[in-house]
């Protein structure tokens, strides 16, 4: 995904460009505590959901108060300085957040590389195209600077999300923090991720089993108002569609006319693609006034609007942008629970590429 940012951004961001953070004397360590009526309510969930409510109740809004206060402007100021640099930011750390919680958790598993033939996350197909790890690189050596050894890469993955969306004039909101980093990532486990060619049944499935709703999909989906994609995420739409239909039908054709003119059917542009919505440097509600003109990319977008409820939804997010960001939020930080697969073995690493 690419994220083109208006000049004006830029200017803005360059002129506000963090100054140096004092590194703050020791103290110790700040611990939590489970609330013991919010487990006997997990017990009564369903299963999948009762994992997720269980193993989040360790995060907390204030993880660092005490142990690294000054965390979140360690992270604020390197996506602040990518991004005044770097135009594919906002959309790469928003996906690749993403891509992080919905395979073994949110555990930072997607930013550890590959060692010999234990392919990792990153190299996994759905991930080939993330990108601006070095963002996180740079965040993660500058809490470090601030507090060796004390915050996650996983929450430091988090973070960056966050302010990748409110820099792009998006909603902000503050981050349960205390998330741990896993030390596995495999690169045939990125199969579990959506696929932009997904009906609607196969997203509630995938959604569902990560204890996300179906006001989550549609929210979540809205993360798509930012980026770029390329060519074989959306060929099934506009060419050989069906027996019937060479494009699909649910397309705008004069939308689908200009996809097909960028991407040919035999199409050898390395990099040729259509960006996610008209309004690409914004975080906002475009994607849904779109999706409803029919101007969507993937089938995944169109499926939200072959079921009642997710339809109404998408109908609601268009009308208020309001709403939409709400929602967002809601969605964003219950995504942001999901556990690592396991608590066992994990860590806070040292550098985020590799384990301990």
């Amino acid at each position: 995904y690419f994220l083109s940012l208006s000049s004006s951004l830029i200017s803005h961001i360059n002129a506000t460009l963090c100054l140096p953070i004092k590194r703050p004397p020791q103290e110790t360590k700040h611990s939590t505590s489970f609330n013991m009526a919010k487990i006997v309510r997990v017990v009564l969930s369903v299963l999948v959901v009762s994992s997720v409510s269980f193993l989040s109740n360790s995060l907390s809004v204030d993880y660092y108060h005490h142990t690294c206060p000054h965390v979140e402007k360690a992270v604020t100021c390197a996506v602040k300085r990518a991004m005044a640099n770097d135009r594919t930011v906002p959309a790469a750390l928003l996906r690749m957040h993403f891509h992080d919680c919905f395979v073994r958790g949110c555990d930072g598993s997607v930013l550890l590389v590959s060692s010999g033939k234990d392919k990792a996350e990153k190299d996994g197909p759905p991930n080939i195209s993330l990108h601006a790890f070095y963002v996180i690189d740079n965040a993660k050596k500058a809490v470090e600077e601030l507090c060796p050894g004390v915050v996650s890469c996983a929450d430091i993955l988090a973070l960056a999300a966050r302010d990748a969306v409110a820099l792009s004039g998006g909603p902000t909101w503050e981050v349960p923090k205390g998330r741990k980093d896993g030390r596995v990532s495999k690169a045939r486990e990125t199969i579990q991720l959506p696929a932009p060619t997904f009906n609607f049944s196969q997203l509630c499935q995938s959604f569902s089993q990560r204890g996300l709703s179906s006001e989550d999909l549609v929210a979540l989906s809205g993360g798509h108002t930012l980026g770029f994609s390329h060519c074989s995420s959306f060929q099934n739409r506009i060419h050989n569609f069906d027996a019937s239909h060479d494009v699909d039908p649910s397309l705008d054709p004069a939308f689908a006319a200009s996809l097909r003119r960028v991407c040919p059917a035999h199409n050898k542009v390395k990099n040729a693609g259509a960006t996610m919505d008209s309004t690409v440097a914004v975080f906002d509600n475009t994607y849904f006034k779109l999706l409803l003109q029919g101007k969507s990319l993937f089938s995944s977008d169109q499926a939200l609007l072959t079921h009642p409820e997710t339809k109404k939804l998408v109908s609601q997010f268009a009308f208020s942008e309001e709403t939409f960001f709400k929602a967002f939020v809601r969605s964003m930080i219950k995504m942001g629970r999901i556990p690592g697969s396991s608590t066992a073995g994990q860590e806070v690493r040292l550098d985020c590429k590799v384990v301990r």
